[in-house]
């Protein structure tokens, strides 16, 4: 039998979590016909995913429909299971949360993770906001089939569930996974079975994810597919078992925009950061290859524990920018050859985390001259592309070479909105199945 379970009220809703789970390289099926497919197929796939059809049903069918195939597929096995619903809460949330509850058990709890972070949906201080706007200023509030005219998750389940509901808000999710798991388990001691929780990133749905498990909570998932994708990650192994696989992304450009879009990197996602010190590059050998030393050193002392590394140059702030002139009369040299010396650095810092740790499969380079030096020092052969990520984000790999087959994006420096080296980063953990 598959070990997650995906119980959706449609079937847009239920393919959409279907290839968040794929990316992560699991085998995903879709039910639609139950009469066509004989059970013991279903275990040649690590996630199921049924649609009811019930969204704009009465709220009885609805639970009827529900319930009848959590009973169906609800197994010893399912690791993961969840209550796929609308990313703009419409539907019949409240009766198809209890449907599920009543057909797996007095010992199951619902958590509500219901924001979508990449489509603009998130959940903070109990409202959910679509790009910024309160639910119920959106034209979701006048649909025509399943209006949704309250903002306040806690509300719209307590409408329209017969079990206790609580919130967990985001001041609650400052403390760590202990913290937060001891924070559900009081809502389940005082009585609650449906928890709605506060979600703006991907880090927040990690960590509540974290937090289910540390508690050891029987929970089931009910979101729009992102938190169940991030639970699924963390309990399910798929069939072809995945490497510890890591991103490094290494930063030269001093643009703007870079510092708007890396900042935005470390909000959103769990990363350990490294500034070079730009100008000691450029001072004798010594203490060149002294900082090109301590770089790489802080990186790999960290990695274990850390998916995502990111090397910066300190130029990003503009109070570390080098005035070059004194460089170019000292060394007797053109800019583009003190540049180079820069370039030539990140390039080394890359090349020996890659060659000391053998985890790293994914690269992001930021500057077209550090992408430049970073290749011609791995003596990759060129780049095999592959895709485009955003407008000016190229996805490959390396062609020959030691590291034939790493996976990288390469960006300029100055392209890109504020999410652009995020979504990257995003891109290549999927690519990696991490």
């Amino acid at each position: 039998m598959p070990q997650c379970v995906v119980i959706a009220d449609d079937l847009t809703g239920a393919n959409a979590t279907g290839v968040l789970l794929k990316k992560m390289n699991y085998k995903a099926y879709t039910v639609m016909n139950t009469e066509r497919i004989e059970l013991e197929t279903l275990s040649e796939c690590d996630c199921v995913l049924y649609p009811t059809d019930s969204r704009g049903v009465e709220s009885e069918i609805a639970y009827n429909r529900v319930y009848n195939v959590c009973n169906l597929l609800k197994n010893d096995e399912v690791k993961v299971y969840s209550k796929r619903i609308d990313s703009t809460l419409r539907g019949n949330l409240g009766s198809e949360t209890d449907a599920m509850l009543d057909g797996l058990g007095e010992d199951y709890v619902a958590i509500v993770a219901p924001c979508f972070p990449s489509s603009g949906r998130i959940v903070i201080g109990g409202y959910m906001l679509v790009e910024g706007i309160p639910l119920h200023k959106t034209n979701i509030a006048i649909d025509p089939k399943t209006p949704v005219k309250v903002s306040e998750v806690e509300v719209l389940f307590k409408e329209q569930s017969k079990y206790q509901v609580s919130s967990i808000y985001m001041k609650d999710m400052m403390h760590g996974k202990h913290y937060l798991a001891d924070r559900l388990l009081d809502c389940v001691n005082a009585g609650s079975r449906i928890i709605t929780v506060d979600c703006v990133t991907q880090e927040d749905l990690d960590l509540i994810a974290d937090a289910v498990i540390t508690s050891k909570l029987k929970v089931v998932a009910v979101d729009p597919g992102v938190f169940t994708a991030t639970l699924s990650r963390k309990l399910i192994v798929p069939a072809k078992k995945k490497e510890k696989n890591k991103i490094l992304a290494v930063v030269g450009s001093v643009n703007s925009n870079t510092k708007v879009q890396m900042e935005e990197l470390w909000l959103s996602q769990r990363t350990h950061n490294v500034f070079v010190q730009t100008k000691e590059l450029l001072e004798d050998e010594g203490r060149r290859e002294q900082e090109i030393a301590r770089v790489t050193k802080e990186i790999l002392d960290e990695c274990d524990r850390n998916v995502i590394s990111t090397v910066t140059g300190d130029g990003i702030y503009p109070e570390n920018r080098i005035d070059f002139a004194p460089y170019m009369e000292r060394y007797q040299c053109s800019l583009d050859e003190v540049t180079g010396k820069i370039n030539q650095a990140f390039a080394e810092i890359t090349y020996r985390i890659f060659q000391a740790e053998p985890t790293f499969k994914g690269l992001y380079t930021s500057g077209g001259d550090v992408t430049v030096s970073v290749c011609q020092r791995f003596e990759t052969a060129g780049l095999s592309l592959m895709d485009e990520v955003l407008p000016l984000a190229a996805y490959g790999q390396f062609l020959k070479g030691k590291f034939e087959g790493v996976h990288i994006i390469t960006k300029g420096g100055s392209q890109g909105g504020r999410d652009a080296i995020n979504r990257c980063i995003t891109y290549l953990k999927e690519k990696l199945y991490i």
